[in-house]
């Protein structure tokens, strides 16, 4: 069966090792975001005002030819994982661009054409803010250390909002600062049993770490 798997979630909260983890797992396809191919964004982190269209249109025209591409590897491949969704790219926009700007955005986007894929499942990973400031320094990114806690928390503000109305897929929700993939071997086989079930349909599946794991344990929106 044809699975199509989008991971989302704050800067350094481990989209890539997960979307690896199912790359070897499953033989995956992966259609990763190409942070480093953007010429805008260390220009954008310098001077936001400046730089934010020229770095969003270069993520947008970038982004929709992956959506493109995974449409058409669809018809070929089992498993398909991306480390974004297509309609996070206004999200980046609504917050960057001024509003004159956003009304451009708009009026491109309208002129894309084709309808982006729709996934099987979403896998929201959420951390603590403060989790998230250490691994993106830890990590020395250029340009990633102008990233401030206000801005992540900004933006995880922003996508609470748009997982609270998501209606298009299931989703499943995992605090993975309490589940340690990225080196534990029973870690990461227990939250390919999370996505395994969520897949299978068992909205009962619930994540080491999570918020609202005792109050409400069923983790799909």
């Amino acid at each position: 069966m044809r699975r199509f798997i989008v991971i989302e979630g704050l800067i350094g909260v481990g989209k890539t090792t997960l979307c690896r983890l199912l790359e070897q797992e499953h033989s995956a396809e992966l259609f990763l975001e190409p942070h480093a191919d953007n010429p805008f964004l260390e220009p954008f982190y310098n001077d936001p005002r400046r730089y934010a269209l020229p770095v969003q249109m270069y993520y947008l025209l970038t982004r929709f030819k992956q959506q493109d591409g995974i449409r058409q590897m669809s018809l070929f491949h089992e498993w398909i994982v991306s480390d974004y969704l297509f309609v996070k790219d206004r999200l980046f926009a609504e917050k960057t661009l001024a509003p004159d700007e956003l009304e451009l955005y708009d009026r491109f986007v309208g002129t894309l054409g084709p309808e982006i894929p729709t996934p099987d499942l979403v896998i929201h990973l959420t951390s603590p803010i403060d989790v998230l400031m250490k691994r993106i320094r830890k990590r020395g990114v250029k340009g990633e250390e102008r990233i401030t806690r206000a801005y992540l928390e900004d933006l995880r503000a922003r996508y609470d909002k748009l997982f609270a109305n998501w209606t298009a897929c299931p989703v499943l929700h995992i605090d993975n600062s309490a589940l340690e993939y990225h080196a534990d071997p029973a870690a990461q086989k227990q939250v390919l049993a999370l996505i395994e079930q969520a897949l299978g349909g068992d909205r009962r599946a619930s994540a080491p770490g999570s918020e609202d794991r005792e109050a409400q344990p069923e983790l799909f929106g």
